[in-house]
């Protein structure tokens, strides 16, 4: 029995996020096929961590263990017959490689990286549609650079948490809270990044964060006001929830064996 470890790329657009549901389509399920379709075998994976509906992934990680007997089996082949197996999906498996039989994707993993993309302009968006959050009125992204570190540390995140969140705590630590702006067209557009990184994040916390710094960005809060919500440790004391289209899950780190 040999233990594979499967990193991902995905735009989750169409899919009903990660987890494996009844009668909708999701990411897990369409892994989980491919497996099989390419060893007979019905097989779970495990996933670093579960992304909703509509956001995408570059850099997601899961395993599982696969019974393959004698027969030789390297990461690039069995990467090669996954992604044969998971067309037309948009989904693909950019690396595979076997790990020793105690690596578990979510449990060992040290650090997440989330990227969050806004475009700021007032036409419509055509070429990134699906893909960020459009949003029509100015924002001061060093205004909401300067507020985000406020945030960063080991706080009570419930402000932030969605209600239905599974997390038996909501302490987090927050270690990086980035937000970064650059030139989308030549007509005054701009694309703002914001780039978050911790060891992990309570169900829609990088979105809720989000959509409150817009508030800053907007100049209806400052940077007592967001500290403010955060104290107040309840979710209607934050701001709205971030469109899911603009959310990437880019790099799952793990500690060198």
């Amino acid at each position: 029995m040999q233990r594979w470890k499967l990193t991902l790329e995905y735009v989750g657009t169409n899919f009903a996020g990660w987890q494996r549901q009844i009668d909708v389509p999701s990411i897990q399920q369409s892994i989980e096929e491919s497996i099989t379709k390419f060893c007979q075998q019905d097989i779970q994976v495990t996933v670093a961590g579960r992304t909703d509906a509509g956001v995408h992934a570059i850099g997601q990680v899961c395993h599982f263990d696969l019974d393959y007997g004698d027969r030789p089996l390297d990461g690039f082949s069995l990467m090669k017959a996954l992604n044969y197996h998971l067309l037309p999906h948009p989904i693909t498996v950019v690396h595979a490689e076997p790990v020793h039989a105690e690596f578990h994707a979510r449990f060992h993993a040290t650090n997440k990286l989330y990227r969050y993309h806004i475009v700021q302009r007032p036409a419509f968006i055509v070429r990134d549609k699906g893909f960020v959050w459009h949003f029509k009125r100015p924002l001061n992204a060093a205004a909401m650079h300067e507020a985000a570190q406020s945030l960063l540390g080991h706080h009570d995140f419930s402000t932030f948490r969605d209600s239905e969140c599974q997390a038996q705590s909501p302490m987090k630590t927050l270690d990086r809270l980035d937000i970064t702006e650059r030139p989308y067209d030549d007509f005054g557009g701009k694309e703002i990044i914001v780039e978050t990184e911790g060891r992990s994040f309570l169900h829609h916390q990088v979105r809720n964060m989000v959509g409150t710094l817009t508030l800053v960005g907007e100049g209806k809060w400052t940077t007592h006001d967001l500290m403010q919500a955060l104290y107040a440790k309840r979710r209607d004391a934050g701001g709205m929830t971030a469109p899911a289209e603009g959310l990437y899950l880019v790099r799952v780190d793990y500690d060198e064996e």
